[in-house]
């Protein structure tokens, strides 16, 4: 069995770089992608130029505006972050099938034996890095045995493990700790002088099969993963390197610094175990029909639709999944593609409630020269729960129920939001307010169940409601002989009331500002019904007003 085999992809300007990207190439200049800490705007991501300015990441925003004046700016997206490495998930697809995401910025790959497909592990990474070039993403990556080894890497590869403590503070070391560092620095009386390559790169981004140790020795001991507090106590230590640490007792440092210090160490090591979990690939429900011969006629889409339908609501049916919302592509020869949606107010995988619906809109599909492969898409799906296999006489019962519980409703909603829209056909539900203009929410039917029983209100509510209009009556919470609404004199024959609503004091609404009202059924000579109602004026100032009509 081949040894195992680990890549760790970095990018470290994901953010700033995706923010470019979206930009399109108006943003000139630095740029800084910015998020609130503590109350604080700092930065998260910096573009190449931005670094090159002098800015760093978790640099206050102010200070950033301060060293460069220039600096453009972008507000973290964590979410549209997410989906662009989910992306970058499935473009790693191409070099191993077992890709998993280390959020928020990078890959961790399984390479075993994936790497002779592309001439070897060092044209692998020359692969990556030309591809993540030509996306205008920086890349940075490290192979090893372990993904704990090829993550310090990618990270860390190149750097020095140096110390934050000034002179001063070194001189005052125990003995041994000087001691050890002259033996480091053994070049500077005589000795031989390190070359810039082991030092600048003493560690390469490759570490070949059962060579981890040699490779990892010259990373600063932050490559473990460890918290900044553990960072600075080793360093005070004189502990820079995982070199360093390798070569002492394990007692001693789980003594000192607890068991996470040693368990990361054998998680670079490979004494244990740190799997690699790759997302959970989507499910896909997709079938496609590539033509002998160009067809254009409406009949020839449906013979296509008809072929392909089938086995998509089987494959549909087989994994639990109905369909909400599907798409259908015609591929025409000139390299032009038409494509129609239709959407479905219940999921399902009955390819008889599912043609009709695409039939409905196959008259806006332009063939031009002709379509020669066809393709049918499920672009949204839902669970659909099992149903209990029942004989002939439960099974006509069940198709009456069927038909009059709302399948036919369903039916007759999705032939019409082929038409106007599923977004455009709404109902109503009621909802928990006693304000009369709140006792009722508009919801979308496809997305929505009917409701079973509406709440009784206290007194007959109106067929029509309106935003409340000025009636000319006399201030006084009698109802008057006789009032003037819409340009018109109008005498009240009968009257239903007072009905005493009070606003919703825990909310601001500015319809409701004018405080207390007594609702009256007005019903005047000319035979109309209107519902008038008397505020008794609170922030704003009292009267009589008209807030709807009955049937």
């Amino acid at each position: 069995m081949p040894k195992r085999r680990l890549l760790s992809l970095w990018f470290p300007r994901l953010a700033a770089e995706r923010a470019l990207r979206l930009a399109r190439g108006v943003l000139e200049g630095p740029l800084a992608v910015v998020e609130e800490r503590a109350n604080m705007q700092v930065v998260a991501a910096l573009d190449a130029a931005g670094e090159a300015a002098g800015l760093r990441v978790g640099q206050p925003l102010r200070d950033a505006h301060a060293i460069c004046a220039g600096l453009a700016t972008r507000p973290r997206d964590p979410a549209g972050e997410a989906a662009f490495l989910a992306a970058l998930r499935r473009w790693a697809g191409k070099f191993s099938p077992w890709v998993a995401e280390e959020a928020p910025d990078g890959l961790m790959l399984d390479l075993t034996g994936c790497a002779h497909l592309f001439g070897g592990e060092a044209a692998l990474l020359a692969q990556a890095e030309a591809d993540c070039a030509a996306m205008g993403l920086s890349l940075r990556a490290g192979l090893a045995d372990t993904p704990g080894a090829a993550r310090a890497l990618a990270r860390f590869a190149g750097q020095v493990a140096g110390s934050g403590r000034s002179g001063d503070a070194i001189d005052q070391e125990a003995r041994a700790t000087r001691s050890r560092a002259g033996k480091r620095r053994h070049w500077t009386r005589g000795g031989v002088a390190p070359t810039p390559a082991t030092t600048a790169g003493a560690a390469p981004r490759i570490a070949g099969p059962g060579k981890t140790y040699g490779a990892l020795a010259p990373l600063p001991v932050a490559a473990l993963r460890l918290d900044p507090d553990t960072v600075a106590q080793l360093n005070r230590l004189g502990l820079r390197r995982i070199g360093d640490l390798l070569g002492q007792p394990r007692a001693g440092l789980a003594r000192r610094f607890g068991k996470g210090l040693v368990h990361r160490l054998d998680q670079v090591m490979g004494s244990a175990p740190e799997p690699v979990s790759p997302a959970r690939p989507e499910r896909r429900f997709a079938v496609r029909l590539t033509l002998p011969e160009p067809i254009g006629l409406k009949a020839d889409l449906l013979a296509g639709i008809d072929r392909m339908l089938p086995r998509l609501c089987a494959g549909l049916e087989a994994a639990g999944q109905g369909a909400r919302q599907l798409r259908l592509e015609a591929h025409r020869t000139d390299r032009a593609a038409e494509a129609i949606t239709v959407g479905l107010a219940r999921p399902g995988h009955d390819p008889a409630r599912i043609r009709p619906l695409l039939e409905l809109k196959l008259d806006v599909i332009d063939a031009g020269f002709g379509i020669d492969m066809l393709r049918l898409e499920v672009t949204q799906a839902e669970p659909v729960h099992a149903r209990t296999a029942a004989g002939h006489l439960q099974a006509g019962e069940a198709v009456r129920a069927r038909l009059e519980g709302g399948a036919a409703l369903d039916d007759l909603l999705g032939r019409l939001g082929a038409r106007v829209g599923m977004e455009a056909i709404t109902r109503r539900h009621p909802a928990a307010s006693h304000i009369p203009e709140k006792t009722a929410q508009v919801l979308a039917a496809a997305w929505s169940e009917p409701a079973g029983t509406w709440p009784a209100p206290p007194a007959p509510r109106p067929l029509l409601l309106w935003p409340p209009e000025p009636v000319i009556a006399p201030d006084m919470p009698e109802l008057p002989a006789g009032f003037r609404w819409r340009g018109r004199d109008r005498v009240p024959a009968t009257a239903a009331g007072p009905e005493r609503i009070a606003p919703e004091w825990w909310l601001d609404d500015p319809a409701w500002r004018s405080g207390v009202r007594d609702y009256w059924a007005v019903t005047t000579r000319h035979g109309d019904r209107l519902w008038l109602f008397y505020a008794h004026g609170a922030a704003l100032s009292s009267g009589w007003f008209c807030h709807g009509r009955f049937a």
